[in-house]
């Protein structure tokens, strides 16, 4: 049996581990890299295996990081089942769609540059119609049920706590009379976290690839994380300024909005419009309502309590058209407009931060964790000044960080969720993190006995 580390090695995104067992190959997660534009193209286009050859593959969740490549995949040869939980099939499939639509566009503003220098054109990543047709790939499974990806592999998904549908995959492997239990986090979420129910902790394996985005360092508790973004609200508004947070279309988004909801509901800040403008969040937004059966005890009881739906109140508004979105900059009152993408790359998000950045009344809270060399990023460092589609802004608005608001494990879990397999593991590959956090996990595990903690480079290859 060998695994090859594609993606998430040495870095954050673009999620893909191969695994070679019983002459098959199984794929866990196809995400896309995002990184520095000139380097996300080449690194995205090309596999450093045949795609057709690929028997199965596994998604743990939705975020683009860890699905926006399926459509690539499959345009390059791969033929077979996407297996997911049902939730995340459904998100998945708005999410790569929506993905295609950028690949397009992306490519059609860059080969405008490339004529004016007279240099050939480049394609799209893949396109929306090669979105589409991997839609009809997925097979949703239900949490704990077993099914057989490949021959002599057992798999079974865990609630991983992350966003909805979000799992853990366990794997049950038999190659030539020999038996072996492979667990793979996906995204580790968080206790408490809004909307979701806690991840499910793994108790055996004898060998875990495991997230390591946090790794140095903890998380306030989200009740914490919740007061800050409230106060941020409440003195923006206060000043007759606009909130504008750059947030995932899937996941954050929805518990930004119970947030929301929860504080107007509670008079905890004044009722301000709320708008959420992405279309791919407005379409997610109705998945999270068909998979209620997600949704936490907490949740189910606010919905009770309030008798009114824990993403919709009589403030918020869905914008779906570009006319909409357009004139919220044109408006001055005080109003919260979360709009994504998350690192503030592409989207209307990127529109409304243009708008709005050299106000010093308004604040952009930045509520996720931001890869280098993004805007968010820029952001969250407080950079004077930013480049914005080839122009320079000055920020003048405030920047509010809000960490604890994050759907990833914090240090402290990270250790409990290694601990868990403490007397089977032989050994623990870390993934998903740069190498200071990494490293730094690394450390804190082999201080608890843990010693066989491997950080592999990207498509390293390890035979088990």
């Amino acid at each position: 049996m060998r695994i090859n580390f594609h993606g998430a090695a040495h870095t954050v995104t673009g999620s893909q581990h191969l695994i070679e067992v019983n002459g098959s190959k199984l794929l866990l997660d196809c995400g896309l890299y995002q990184g520095r534009r000139a380097d996300t193209y080449e690194r995205n286009l090309n596999f450093r295996y045949d795609p057709s050859t690929v028997n199965a593959v596994i998604l743990s969740h939705a975020h683009i990081d860890h699905a926006g490549n399926l459509p690539n995949l499959t345009k390059q040869g791969y033929e077979g089942p996407i297996y997911a939980t049902k939730a995340t099939a459904d998100l998945a499939s708005l999410m790569i769609r929506d993905s295609g639509r950028i690949q397009e566009s992306d490519a059609e503003f860059v080969n405008k540059k490339r004529a004016r220098r007279g240099e050939e054109p480049i394609e799209p990543l893949y396109t929306e119609q090669d979105a589409e047709e991997v839609a009809g790939m997925f097979k949703g499974v239900d949490y704990a049920e077993a099914f057989e990806p490949i021959p002599g592999v057992i798999a079974r998904f865990y609630e991983a706590g992350h966003i909805l549908g979000s799992a853990g995959v366990s794997l049950e492997i038999e190659e030539k009379g020999k038996k072996i239990r492979l667990w793979f986090s996906g995204d580790i979420g968080r206790y408490k976290l809004p909307l979701l129910r806690d991840p499910i902790l793994p108790e055996v394996a004898d060998y875990m690839i495991m997230e390591s985005t946090y790794g140095d360092k903890s998380h306030s508790d989200p009740e914490i994380a919740y007061n800050e973004f409230r106060n941020v609200v409440k003195l923006t508004v206060d000043r007759g300024g606009k909130v504008i947070v750059p947030a995932f279309a899937v996941g954050r988004t929805q518990e930004l909005v119970y947030n929301l909801n929860q504080m107007m509901e509670d008079g905890d800040v004044p009722k301000v419009p709320v708008y959420v403008d992405s279309p791919l969040a407005v379409n997610a937004t109705d998945v999270f309502k068909r998979h209620l059966e997600c949704f936490d005890e907490e949740t189910r009881k606010f919905v009770a309590e309030s008798k009114h739906p824990a993403l919709d109140f009589k403030m918020l508004s869905y914008v779906r058209s570009v006319d909409e979105s357009k004139a919220l900059n044109e408006r001055k009152d005080p109003m919260v407009i979360i709009s994504a993408s998350g690192m503030a790359e592409t989207g209307r998000i990127v529109h409304h931060i243009r708008n709005n950045i050299e106000n010093p009344k308004n604040t952009i809270c930045i509520v996720s964790w931001q890869a280098p060399n993004t805007m968010g990023r820029r952001l969250a460092d407080r950079e004077p000044q930013v480049n914005i589609f080839g122009e320079v802004y000055t920020r003048k608005c405030d920047v509010a960080t809000i960490g604890g608001l994050s759907g990833h494990a914090g240090q402290d879990l990270l250790v409990k969720y290694a601990m868990g397999v403490k007397d089977s593991v032989k050994q623990i590959f870390l993934v998903h993190g740069e190498e200071k956090q990494a490293m730094t996990l690394k450390g804190l595990l082999h201080e608890r006995n843990l010693s066989q903690v491997h950080y592999p480079d990207l498509h390293e290859s390890v035979d088990l």
